[in-house]
């Protein structure tokens, strides 16, 4: 398992989806960008600029419920990638048990944010998301450049 931070949220340029950039923490070489969805972008987007809003959204009204039952999330794991789809768990620990609940990555994500729980990418789940087309290594590196330029104020998403 290699641990990621989360480095930003981006637009894709193409397809105009939000993409949250995730890289290692001890090598920033290492990066796994995940297409989401705006709702979940907006999300990560307001606890990275540690935005409170008014009324509690979806993922503050979760975290407060796992707080209030006595949970607490240990981890979050993006631990597979299937047909272009990752998969993630929520490592909730509550007394003695441990409980592993399935997520998409960005509700995973959102969570380990609000509980700042540590987020970890299955090696094999990285070695899929790699793209093996020596012919696009120049359009690789380009991609690579600009996904390691941005930063969280590139980015502004829309207020809901």
């Amino acid at each position: 398992m290699i641990e990621m931070v989360v480095h930003g949220i981006t637009l894709d340029p193409v397809s105009q989806m939000p993409i949250v950039i995730l890289k290692a923490r001890e090598n920033e070489e290492l990066i796994l960008p995940i297409w989401i969805g705006a709702f979940e972008a907006n999300g990560i987007a307001l606890k990275l600029q540690e935005v409170t809003p008014p009324r509690p959204l979806t993922y503050e009204l979760l975290t407060s419920i796992i707080k209030e039952m006595g949970g607490e999330v240990e981890k979050v794991v993006i631990n597979d990638l299937k047909e272009s789809t990752y998969y993630a768990e929520i490592h909730i620990r509550h007394g003695e048990k441990l409980h592993v609940i399935d997520a998409r990555p960005s509700d995973a994500i959102n969570i380990a944010l609000r509980f700042d729980a540590p987020i970890f990418v299955s090696e094999e789940t990285l070695e899929k998301s790699k793209v093996p087309a020596p012919e696009e290594d120049i359009e690789k590196e380009k991609l690579r450049e600009w996904l390691e330029s941005i930063k969280p104020e590139d980015f502004e998403m829309g207020k809901s």
